[in-house]
């Protein structure tokens, strides 16, 4: 059977069984293609069945012409929740990303001036605030989101948001333990955040100084640390194209929704190893790519 030769309205109904990726293909096929993918009756079945919600809590207004206008306005980022939050839709498939911002976490001492301040950086960031360390001993960030704001079925992993000031100290010292839990899903690892071989250089250089040894083994030393942090920045520190940087804290399978709270986790609080320059944005919940 042509199916060009279907009515629209079968066309449209069809389509609305595929994805959005497959939908904006399918408008290339023909003039009766197209204007049965940029139809709401498809586009509708791809936005999220909450959506109306979602919008009702956005800080602006979001004006559009059509379901399909709709949709990919959704794919860039709005502000949720008095700008706590944000929310878009992976473009491919319309699944729901949020991102936590650092003032919707529980960190600890965050509201110490001591340790922590909060401060504005447009346009590298989304939010009015970020946290930035001064300095603390004891890493304790927290993030909590409820399963059933996600998509079904869908494997999502978490991401923590976050850069580096220039005279930041104190990460290579011990790795932070990161972690995502969700009923009986728990995903659990060691990550060194940020290795800072300068100061592990400085250290070495001063001891066989004071030692009065030939500096052989603290150049040994210097080689092989600076070897294993690389491999560790490598591994898991990733640049965004928003100048930020992320590290991924873990991942669980997300089924129906009802199995809770998503329970999120960074920590460092072994050793009472000081630290200082860590910016934090947030913590983002994307689906695995």
């Amino acid at each position: 059977m042509d199916l060009c030769s279907l009515p629209e309205g079968c066309i449209s109904q069809i389509i609305s069984l595929t994805s959005p990726k497959d939908a904006s293909r399918s408008s290339v096929i023909s003039s009766i293609f197209r204007s049965a993918s940029d139809s709401d009756v498809v586009w509708d079945k791809f936005l999220p069945s909450d959506y109306s919600e979602i919008l009702s809590r956005s800080v602006s207004p979001v004006e559009f012409s059509s379901k399909k206008d709709l949709y990919f306005r959704l794919c860039h980022p709005i502000l949720i929740d008095e700008g706590k939050i944000s929310f878009c839709l992976e473009r491919s498939s319309g699944k729901k990303c949020y991102m936590l911002s650092s003032r919707e976490l529980c960190i600890i001492w965050g509201d110490t001036p001591r340790y922590w301040q909060w401060i504005s950086l447009p346009p590298e960031s989304r939010f009015s605030e970020v946290a930035e360390l001064l300095d603390v001993c004891w890493l304790d960030i927290k993030g909590r989101i409820d399963a059933r704001m996600l998509s079904r079925k869908t494997n999502y992993v978490a991401y923590a948001v976050l850069k580096f000031q220039p005279d930041t100290y104190g990460f290579d010292a011990q790795p932070a333990n990161l972690s995502v839990k969700l009923g009986g899903q728990e995903s659990e690892h060691n990550v060194i955040l940020k290795p800072n071989t300068a100061p592990m250089s400085r250290r070495l250089g001063v001891l066989s100084r004071r030692l009065g040894v030939v500096d052989l083994r603290s150049r040994w030393l210097l080689r092989t640390h600076t070897v294993s942090s690389r491999a560790d920045e490598a591994e898991h520190l990733r640049a965004r194209s928003d100048g930020w940087m992320e590290i991924e804290m873990g991942e669980f399978f997300n089924d129906e929704g009802d199995e809770g709270v998503v329970e999120i986790s960074l920590m460092e609080v072994n050793g009472g190893h000081w630290k200082k320059g860590l910016i934090v944005e947030g913590i983002e919940i994307r689906p695995r790519a």
